[in-house]
């Protein structure tokens, strides 16, 4: 199930992304943890399918803006 927020097309490629980077980060030995932290998200995931769901959602998450 995706977020209604978020375009049905963008959230099925951002699932696709993220389980492929996680099954890289798998072959690798590392963990659901280690996966989301590769992508700079500060939590911690218990399991992959809390892993790939966070990743997609900070891969849909519009861009912040820095301050000059």
């Amino acid at each position: 199930m995706y977020p209604r927020h978020i375009n049905p097309v963008q959230w099925s490629q951002a699932i696709g992304y993220a389980r492929q980077a996680c099954a890289r980060i798998f072959r690798d030995g590392g963990g659901p943890s280690d996966a989301v932290g590769a992508f700079g998200l500060p939590e911690a995931a218990a399991d992959w399918s809390t892993a790939v769901e966070r990743i997609a959602q900070a891969l849909c998450a519009p861009a912040r803006r820095q301050a000059a």
